[in-house]
């Protein structure tokens, strides 16, 4: 078998993923997205791997290893962040990415002396922005 076709196999999946990375605003579909670009790697490391070894008398390899600690730390990725996106979505309700952002950045737009501009007040003078002399 030719290179090109698993490294166009590759290029193809980590292409998908880096489209479901930027587009998706799902984090558990963005994890998946990570996790179809990082198979898309380890396709990449053996298939490499079998090319190089084909070549070279002495066969280490090393982009099989490289494989296997790909898969262990992807696991690991993937256990973190569904905790993580759990957490989020018990704590918030939700678990798309557009929301909780705007969710966190909501606190800045607010004065830093703590007074709310948009809160109601019990002076129905001051709501309307007459003010007033009583004698």
């Amino acid at each position: 078998m030719h290179l090109a076709y698993p490294a166009v196999l590759s290029a193809l999946l980590f292409s998908t993923g880096l489209y479901g990375v930027l587009a998706r605003r799902n984090a558990i579909l963005v994890l998946m997205s990570v996790e179809l670009m990082l198979n898309a790697v380890n396709l990449n490391l053996v298939a490499f791997d079998v090319w190089l070894s084909r070549a070279a008398e002495e066969t280490l390899h090393s982009g099989q290893a490289l494989t296997l600690f790909t898969i262990a730390i992807a696991a690991a990725e993937i256990g973190i962040g569904l905790a993580i996106v759990l957490a989020v979505y018990r704590n918030r309700g939700t678990s798309d990415i557009d929301k909780l952002r705007d969710s966190a950045e909501a606190p800045e737009s607010h004065p830093a002396d703590g007074s709310d501009s948009d809160a109601p007040t019990a002076d129905p003078a001051a709501r309307t922005g007459k003010a007033e002399a009583t004698a």
